[in-house]
């Protein structure tokens, strides 16, 4: 069955990278009115994704992930739309120039061929990365977790609609619907077939394609997300930054998970930090001198400051310095976000360049670390590595590049 997905990706993926920017677009459009004409078949099929999820005690923040209502099928509705507005990136020049000996060189953008995405739980990714596939030229094999492929499964049709009303390939776009863990680690080596994989999960998705991968991968790594709270920070700034971090979406990879607060903030309005986020039923672990003024609260320990909660929980730090909460950072980040509240340029600038994350905030909420909030439409991922991309993927990092060099006949002496 892998094998039999893998070659029909490969033969899409011929020609999707000679789509004209036009026809891409007019499918996406369609894509993105055919999800909200099939609203009630894909919520039904949600519906019995969350049903069959209760047995498994799936935590709050998965079940949130997996679930779609009205709203959020507009939401991707409304995705797709960004898309339309991008500019295509296959065959555009990234630079050009002659050299001594005539040589005229074009670097280009080109498709990768056929992509895989693995990912956990959440049904709006399927649209997502399909529009991104195919508007960068590419085919993509989606694999979804085990609890969502009825909800995935609806997408892909109202998404194959599109295509066929194109008259384009539907398998352009096509999803493992197998439920065997198995199967995933297959995919993960099917180089014959895969040019490049991308996962959107937690550590043990992580760790298993570390381990099994024989196909180039991305890490799409956890969001252990740090804010330091230093002490000139425009208090005004404070608590929002620090509640819609945390509150917002707690279940999603760039949502808070340690608080640093200097102790001269802490002095001055420390109590007031902590209520609020005890008010909005944030479970908090805090350094000792906070239990003085906190006596029920549970004291933080090293393995609070290593983990990705996906949970209204949260780690808080007292600290005395930048250059603590620097190293504090350094320990325990996981190159994915991590931001600063103050009003030296200096301090912002040193923090900013100590810390090697793929997305800095300087007085803002760390939940803007998202393609469509950088202006991408969508994202493909958020990596955390440093080849060939960093954090949020949109269309030009589904491309590689390439030279096209042209002469008037000459040749090498």
């Amino acid at each position: 069955m892998l094998k039999d997905i893998g070659i029909k990706a490969q033969k899409a993926s011929q020609d999707l990278k000679n789509l004209d920017s036009e026809l891409k677009n007019q499918i996406i459009n369609d894509m993105s009115l055919q999800i909200l004409n099939d609203k009630d078949e894909i919520l039904e099929a949600n519906a019995s994704d969350i049903k069959n999820a209760e047995k498994l005690d799936l935590s709050n923040a998965l079940v949130d992930r997996l679930t779609l209502t009205q709203e959020r099928l507009q939401g991707m509705s409304d995705g797709l739309q960004k898309i339309i507005a991008l500019p295509d990136p296959v065959n555009s020049i990234s630079s050009s120039w002659t050299t001594k000996e005539g040589l005229n060189i074009n670097k280009i953008r080109s498709p990768f061929g056929v992509i895989g995405v693995i990912y956990e739980a959440r049904p709006n990714v399927t649209s997502d990365v399909s529009a991104l596939c195919l508007k960068s030229g590419n085919a993509v094999i989606l694999k979804g977790s085990s609890y969502c492929v009825d909800s995935n499964s609806q997408v892909l049709n109202s998404l194959q609609t599109a295509l066929k009303t194109n008259d384009v390939d539907i398998n352009s776009i096509q999803l493992i619907k197998s439920k065997n863990r198995d199967d995933a680690i297959k995919f993960m080596q099917m180089k014959e077939y895969i040019d490049l994989i991308v996962p959107r999960g937690g550590r043990g998705l992580i760790d298993t394609l570390v381990e099994n991968a024989k196909v180039p991968f991305i890490l799409d790594g956890d969001g252990n997300v740090h804010l330091y709270i230093h002490e000139d920070a425009q208090e005004d700034y404070i608590n929002k930054i620090v509640i819609n971090s945390k509150v917002q979406r707690p279940g999603v990879c760039n949502a808070l998970e340690t608080l640093l607060i200097n102790r001269k903030v802490y002095e001055n309005m420390g109590k007031e930090i902590v209520s609020k986020l005890i008010e909005h039923n944030v479970e908090l672990f805090v350094d000792k001198e906070i239990l003085n003024d906190f006596p029920s609260l549970q004291e933080v320990t090293s393995t609070h400051f290593e983990t990705e909660f996906h949970d209204l929980k949260l780690a808080v730090g007292l600290v005395d310095t930048l250059d603590e909460a620097i190293i504090h950072v350094q320990k325990y980040s996981s190159g994915h976000t991590e931001g600063i509240i103050t009003e030296s340029t200096e301090v912002a600038n040193k923090f900013s360049s100590s810390i090697d994350s793929s997305v800095i905030f300087i007085n803002t909420s760390t939940r803007f670390t998202d393609g469509e909030m950088f202006g991408f439409g969508a994202e493909v991922g958020i990596s955390t590595q440093k080849l060939h991309v960093r954090g949020p993927m949109g269309l030009e990092a589904l491309t590689t590049e390439r030279y096209v060099i042209s002469t008037e006949g000459i040749i090498r002496e």
